[in-house]
């Protein structure tokens, strides 16, 4: 454990035949795994970028290996990567639930609205013909009594 934020390890693994097969750094915390495709002896390097002496720095580092072999660890990848891929396929298909939902509600939204606008169409055309009937009856009374009120004067002979 460190108190010194930029201290860190660099993770290096060979297999039997010396090739890298994993070549990382690390800073205070971290975790690896790895696989390879040759069995024997690997080879595990750790190096700190630390530049000081240990026995006079005043940082120190904890490491703690433990390390798992053969076809159990594998196994337990592979169960990681199917629990996974079944969250994965559980969270695709809500999504997809959701989209299926939005898209009845879009429908559903449209099918509103259109009634909606077929309802305000007709009711403006019916105001619009409410208004021409009324005008015309305002016409025709007012043209009713001017032609009483011509009589009337006529037959009072006022005019």
């Amino acid at each position: 454990m460190s108190h010194s934020p930029h201290l860190g390890v660099t993770v290096t693994v060979k297999d039997p035949n010396y090739e890298v097969v994993l070549s990382k750094r690390y800073s205070k915390f971290g975790k690896f795994t790895f696989t390879s495709h040759a069995s024997g002896q690997h080879f595990l390097c750790f190096q700190t970028n630390s530049t000081r002496f240990s026995v006079f720095a005043a940082e120190r580092m904890r490491l703690h290996l433990d390390i798992q072999m053969g076809e159990h660890s594998i196994e337990r990848n592979t169960e990681k990567t199917k629990d996974n891929m079944e969250i994965l396929e559980n969270s695709l298909r809500h999504l997809t639930d959701q989209m299926m939902y939005i898209t009845r509600q879009q429908e559903y939204q449209r099918e509103k609205e259109e009634t909606f606008r077929m309802i305000s169409e007709d009711t403006n055309s019916k105001v619009l013909w409410w208004a021409v009937i009324q005008t015309s009856v305002l016409l025709s009374v007012g043209f009713w009594q001017m032609k009483k009120l011509k009589d009337f004067f006529i037959a009072k002979k006022l005019v």
